[in-house]
């Protein structure tokens, strides 16, 4: 039986790379978006794809959207690749909607996929859960206090994740990537050399090996992947 990948953010460059290195190692995907349009339009007609659109920012929603999915299996791995960047002001200058935003996109999207995973993993007695940290993330940046923050967190809850269910069989890790090479950040720094970025496949294979049976003594881990950025 081949295994069950639960992958948040699907939709997004990152999130279409993992699920094709999951697929590439002969895995089910449960594929999670807010647009279910652009969901299909990633994944036409791939039979061991199930697109499921929900706001990962709903707590309810999510947990009853990914359990009716499941349809009572266990995840075997779970990918939080959701989540958003926003430059912003000063601290100080920080309006509440994009302390909001940032929280939402990168912290709650996390605790909420995880609300509705890891009680079956833990009835399971295994699984894999890797998050999406951020290098820069790793110190606080001027006018980047919110996504500093929002990524921080992810840090630390992905440290303290691991601590309450290494027990239970279950890995819980982190990716912390630089820039990463996707058309959007080529769009936004067109003068930068993304040759020095870290490549959609390159972060994604990490991820597959995070997930692994490989990576079985690997809890609480903060992977920095950076490239040569």
């Amino acid at each position: 039986m081949s295994s069950v990948v639960v992958v948040t953010g699907a939709a997004g460059a990152l999130g279409k790379a993992v699920v094709e290195e999951f697929l590439s190692l002969g895995s089910s995907i449960i594929a999670v978006d807010v647009n279910i349009d652009a969901l299909r339009a990633a994944y036409p007609d791939n039979g061991r794809v199930q697109p499921v659109a929900v706001d990962l920012t709903n707590a309810g929603k999510t947990v009853e959207s990914l359990e009716s999915a499941l349809a009572g299996r266990a995840a075997n791995v779970l990918c939080n690749i959701a989540g958003g960047f926003d430059m912003g002001p000063a601290v100080h200058e920080t309006d509440d909607a994009m302390w909001r935003r940032m929280l939402d996109l990168n912290v709650a999207t996390l605790i909420n996929a995880s609300r509705a995973i890891v009680p079956g993993m833990k009835a399971a007695g295994q699984g894999k859960i890797v998050n999406v940290a951020a290098a820069s993330a790793s110190s606080g940046k001027g006018a980047m206090g919110a996504y500093c923050a929002s990524k921080g967190a992810v840090a630390r809850l992905t440290e303290s994740m691991a601590q309450e269910l290494r027990d239970a069989g279950i890995n819980v890790n982190a990716v912390a990537p630089s820039i990463i090479d996707t058309p959007a950040n080529r769009s936004a720094m067109p003068d930068a050399d993304p040759g020095k970025w870290v490549s959609l496949v390159d972060l994604a294979s990490v991820i597959g090996f995070l997930a692994s049976d490989r990576a079985r003594a690997v809890h609480g881990a903060v992977v920095p992947v950076v490239g040569l950025s």
